[in-house]
């Protein structure tokens, strides 16, 4: 593999087409898609100052880089990505790309970032901008940290771990998601979601888990989460009070108290959500509905 070291790149396409080819210490100025179409790619403590760096690319290690502002659109159309402790300031950074693996990488400005990607993991990743993540598909995160509305929108197979996030509107559209000991904050989480599973997770939403098909939680708490699981099929064991829950379509609700909730005759069959609190004694069933 040909080593070029401490250089300074500029100029349009100025290392186009590269193959089998490690760049250290080096800073690509002014030019648009330096390495553009360039396959074996190994680039160490090199900084990108410009546009579109790596398009059309195969196999590329990128590790302790910089991607600066201008650096936007930069990773486009490329598959088999490393990327590790390097920071991504520039937004809209990785669309449809196959086989990204990231470690210690922070986003700063993920505006638009990850879309449409597939065969993703991220671990102690953590991004600030919204529509992070739009139609991914079989993403595994670790350890992820998110500031940021409307993420996730539209992904398949997507599993979370250990995780948090403040995002209003995450996970619409969504099928086949898990998230694992988290924290997500955000109005509106999860709607029109199907298949969206939460496990030890901690919950804060206005409106949050409703026109979902098969939402699962096992032992999550919901704070301050009011009119939940509208019009959703809903199988959930809370081990908090819920504030208010709004008029299920079916499934067992389990929480130690119900504040409020809404049933509404006319809107939906009140016969087929099974609603189960805890008092001195232990579980009751409500028979009668309040609110």
């Amino acid at each position: 593999m040909e080593k070029l070291s401490q250089g300074r790149f500029t100029g349009e396409r100025a290392l186009f087409g590269s193959k089998d080819l490690m760049i250290c210490d080096s800073v690509f100025e002014d030019g648009e898609s330096p390495l553009k179409e360039s396959s074996n790619i190994s680039v160490n403590n090199c900084l990108f100052r410009w546009k579109y760096p790596f398009w059309y690319c195969d196999h590329v290690d990128i590790t302790d880089c910089s991607i600066f502002d201008m650096g936007r659109a930069g990773i486009w159309y490329s598959n088999h990505v490393s990327m590790k402790n390097t920071i991504v300031e520039a937004p809209k950074n990785f669309r449809r790309c196959k086989g990204v693996s990231l470690t210690n990488v922070d986003f700063p400005n993920a505006a638009e970032t990850f879309w449409n990607c597939e065969d993703v993991e991220m671990d102690h990743v953590v991004a600030k901008g919204d529509y992070f993540a739009m139609g991914c598909k079989n993403m595994k995160l670790w350890d992820f940290r998110l500031i940021g509305n409307y993420s996730f929108d539209g992904c398949e197979n997507l599993e979370i771990h250990n995780s948090k996030l403040l995002s209003k509107d995450a996970f619409w559209n969504t099928d086949n998601v898990t998230v694992y000991d988290s924290f997500i904050s955000g109005e509106y989480l999860g709607w029109n979601a199907k298949n969206l599973t939460l496990i030890n997770c901690t919950i804060e939403s206005l409106q949050g888990m409703c026109y979902i098909d098969n939402l699962v939680m096992k032992n999550c708490k919901l704070i301050n989460t009011t009119l939940a699981f509208e019009y959703s099929t809903v199988d959930a064991e809370i081990s908090s009070n819920i504030t208010s829950v709004l008029n299920p379509t079916s499934g067992t609700i389990i929480a130690d108290h119900i504040d409020t909730l809404i049933l509404e005759k006319d809107r939906v069959d009140v016969t087929r959500t099974r609603l189960v609190v805890k008092d001195e004694s232990g579980m009751k069933k409500l028979d009668r509905f309040e609110g």
